[in-house]
């Protein structure tokens, strides 16, 4: 029996081809899917664009360069082989990428609560410092602000994270290792269908950062970190003025409840002294039930003023994180009036809000910002050199029964920088660091005008509680005091004294608007300056 042993049949070059094309359809892809159009974070994006704006001093350059967006192979092989990996494999990821813009760091603005006024205010007498003993004072609560109160702890975490940031922005690039086996035939070489030997090759690319891009991202991360911890701080003073705001509340609706009940008090001896004269027939029944009205009313007033004092309180101890349980138990101590005249001049606190707001700090740490990412965008001028080691290139000769053979290469890769480098970004960034700039003037001369509105207001108050205290509550006190005399000597009726009583609660009212108002000038004062200047 004999055996024919068929012979292969050589394959048509188009049937190599569309093996070729087949194995590259998934590469293909995968490269179709990579294309992004109108995405809120593409490839190299550095800025903001959600609802929060740019942050300080970041440019928000779009990254050009080709190692940033993947999916192009490294080229120009010296050797045998060469690694086919893109090259965004070789890079770590972007510095700052945004973190900076994630953190809203402006916090709500407290509104003052509205103190019932509508019934009857009569002065009562007046301690130095309001509250009790064991009250919280003012300093006890700032320290608990800062401790506990929940959206600083959670702005608080932004620090930690840009510190991450820094970290990030400081890993090195990663080399690649490669492997691969070429010119291994479908099936066998023979002298019909001969080829070249199989070839088994071995390589590491590593980058090589020519330009310092690390050391530039580093210094773009570190001056985001400072960016951010100055805003936090600024974060603290605005969330310490809303404690000013709440503060300055529950005295007030504590003042408010202390004349409510000197009122309601005055105001009962009245309607007892009528009812004694009316039995007696030296008063009308008009007269009686109109008095009897008006002490209704300052019961009202009173229960009104407690519950502002029990809503003033609950906002207090929802800013310090009191338990709900223990709120209506939160008491203050402090002073409500205060005349002293303000520390310095106008000039000299315009320029301690300069040297210490926060904010105003930010502001120049994002100038530096914004010069970092000018030399980042020039750093990225050029593109990394690749160094390809290949210490491992085997040559199978044995089907030609030659013996194989070993060796190794060494190649270097780079960017011809002919079309792009990197023109658009530093020029971006150049003049986003003017912006910047003329950014920071625009804040230099509204803290300046903030610390002056602060200043007129703080003067404009002032007047009014000593003009008040001098000049408006001894002349209706003689008014009232002289009717009330008239009306014990029953030269006049109680309905007369009542006017006159009710001119002079007008001028309570006023006089407590009046310590209200200057208080929180004080405090807005400290606010606008940055600075505790005043208790």
């Amino acid at each position: 029996m004999v055996v024919t042993r068929k012979r292969p049949r050589a394959r048509a070059p188009w049937q190599g081809l569309g093996m070729l094309v087949v194995m590259c359809l998934p590469a293909l892809s995968v490269q179709a899917q990579q294309a992004q159009v109108n995405v809120d974070d593409p490839p190299g994006y550095t800025g903001s664009r959600g609802k929060l704006g740019r942050p300080i001093g970041s440019s928000g350059a779009i990254s050009t360069d080709d190692s940033g967006q993947g999916g192009n192979p490294i080229g120009g092989r010296v050797g045998p082989s060469v690694s086919r990996a893109p090259v965004n494999a070789l890079n770590p990821p972007g510095a700052v990428k945004g973190r900076d813009a994630k953190a809203n760091f402006k916090v709500a603005v407290s509104q003052a609560i509205q103190i019932p006024a509508y019934g009857d205010l009569a002065e009562a007498p007046t301690p130095e410092v309001l509250g009790p003993a064991d009250g919280m004072t003012l300093d006890m609560a700032i320290q608990r602000l800062i401790e506990s109160n929940l959206a600083l702890i959670a702005l608080r975490y932004e620090i930690p994270m840009a510190e991450a940031d820094v970290l990030t922005a400081s890993l090195r690039a990663n080399p690649i290792f490669y492997a691969d086996a070429q010119l291994v035939p479908y099936g066998h070489y023979s002298n019909h269908r001969p080829g070249g030997q199989r070839q088994f090759d071995v390589n590491i690319t590593y980058p090589l950062d020519v330009t310092f891009k690390r050391l530039a991202r580093i210094a773009v991360a570190d001056r985001a970190k400072q960016v951010t911890a100055m805003q936090f701080q600024d974060s603290v003073r605005q969330q310490i003025d809303n404690l000013y705001t709440v503060f300055v509340d529950v005295l007030a609706a504590q003042q408010t409840l202390a004349y409510s009940r000197a009122f309601f008090q005055g105001i009962s001896k009245v309607y007892g002294r009528t009812e004694e004269l009316f039995k007696a027939g030296a008063a009308i029944e008009a007269d009686l039930l109109k008095i009897k009205a008006q002490v209704e009313l300052a019961q009202l007033q009173v229960r009104e003023s407690g519950e502002a004092v029990v809503t003033a309180s609950r906002n207090l101890a929802l800013l310090l994180d009191v338990p709900r349980q223990s709120a209506d138990d939160l008491h203050v101590r402090a002073f409500l009036r205060d005349v002293r005249p303000i520390p310095s001049e106008t000039e000299e606190l315009v320029q301690v809000a300069m040297s210490n707001r926060a904010d105003m700090l930010a502001q120049r740490i994002g100038v530096g910002r914004a010069d970092a990412d000018v030399r980042l965008a020039e750093a990225n001028r050029y593109p990394d050199v690749y160094l390809l080691y290949q210490p491992y290139t085997f040559q199978d000769n044995s089907p030609f029964g030659f013996k194989s053979a070993y060796s190794w290469a060494v190649g270097l890769t780079a960017t011809l920088p002919v079309y792009n480098r990197n023109q658009g970004n530093i020029q971006r960034a150049r003049i986003n660091a003017h912006q910047t700039r003329v950014e920071t003037l625009g804040l230099e001369r509204q803290v300046a005008h903030e610390v002056e509105q602060a200043i007129r207001e703080f003067n404009l108050s002032l007047t009014s509680v000593v003009e008040i205290e001098k000049e408006v509550m001894p002349a209706v006190r003689r008014v009232r005091d002289t009717a009330f005399e008239k009306w014990q000597a029953k030269e006049t009726t109680a309905i007369e004294y009542l006017d006159a009583q009710k001119d002079y609660n007008e001028s309570v009212k006023s006089y407590r608007d009046a310590l209200v108002r200057h208080r929180r000038a004080m405090l807005d004062l400290n606010t606008a300056v940055g600075v505790r200047l005043m208790p």
